[in-house]
């Protein structure tokens, strides 16, 4: 349930289209909902501005599938972050409107129209494409959150021309989210050419000494441009969920 919804029933209340016991009924399982395996939290979208998502990495099938199959019922749209293709193939089974991204690695079930909640454009940032995975997670994300998302891929610093090719785009976007590995130079690029909030996402991408993305984390957080915000290694989603609330409107 989200304000939306609350303010439906409120409304519902008010004017006796729905009766209170009716109405204590739909609010019963509001705050969480005990599945036997998970806690659901359905009161998320009401503080949060987005519903609970599932992270689909150490959760079985049998487990991803009853935490969706409870969420479906509340009406909610819903994002699984970090799920395999075999797991994402037993819910488009049962739910065959759900879109599978293989390289995001995310399965989303859209319920509710999209509706674009931000003042702006996020704009996600590739270095190269072996860091699409995690610059892919972010764009569904930010996308499941109502923002309009545009994509720029392969611009790292070898061939720093490809990025300074597209100075329009880095103007007009309201959030930038920089996804890099190797050294994790780019974000400090991007962070010396905008007046914008600039997001760097380190990923695990490069060499032994690249340290699992620990090289790119470090030079991120010793960037010398400023304004750039650093997220954990490999935290696409992260990255989307800041990025979020930092480009939406505020509610009236």
């Amino acid at each position: 349930m989200d304000l939306d919804d609350l303010k439906h029933l409120l409304t519902a209340l008010q004017v006796g289209d729905l009766s209170i016991d009716e109405g204590l009924e739909r609010l019963r399982k509001l705050p969480f909902e005990d599945a036997g395996i998970a806690m659901i939290d359905h009161h998320r979208a009401l503080r949060q501005g987005v519903p609970e998502v599932v992270f689909g990495e150490g959760k079985s099938t049998e487990q991803i599938c009853t935490i969706v199959q409870r969420m479906v019922v509340h009406g909610d749209n819903i994002l699984i972050t970090r799920i395999s293709g075999e797991k994402a193939h037993a819910l488009s089974n049962i739910y065959p409107n759900g879109k599978y991204d293989p390289v995001a690695n995310t399965y989303c079930l859209q319920q509710k129209p999209e509706k674009d909640l931000g003042r702006g454009k996020i704009l996600i940032i590739c270095a190269g494409t072996s860091d699409l995975p995690v610059a892919k997670e972010a764009a569904v994300t930010a996308r499941m959150f109502n923002n309009q998302v545009e994509e720029l891929v392969d611009v790292g610093v070898a061939g720093i021309h490809r990025l300074l090719a597209h100075t329009d785009i880095l103007r007009e976007a309201s959030v930038i989210i920089v996804v890099a590995g190797m050294e994790g130079a780019l974000p400090s690029v991007v962070g010396g050419l905008v007046d914008v909030p600039v997001i760097a996402v380190p990923t695990s991408i490069g060499y032994g000494a690249a340290f699992g993305g620990v090289a790119a984390l470090l030079g991120m957080l010793n960037s010398c441009a400023g304004g750039v915000t650093v997220v954990n290694i490999d935290n696409g989603f992260g990255a989307a969920f800041a990025a979020t609330r930092i480009n939406r409107k505020k509610s009236s």
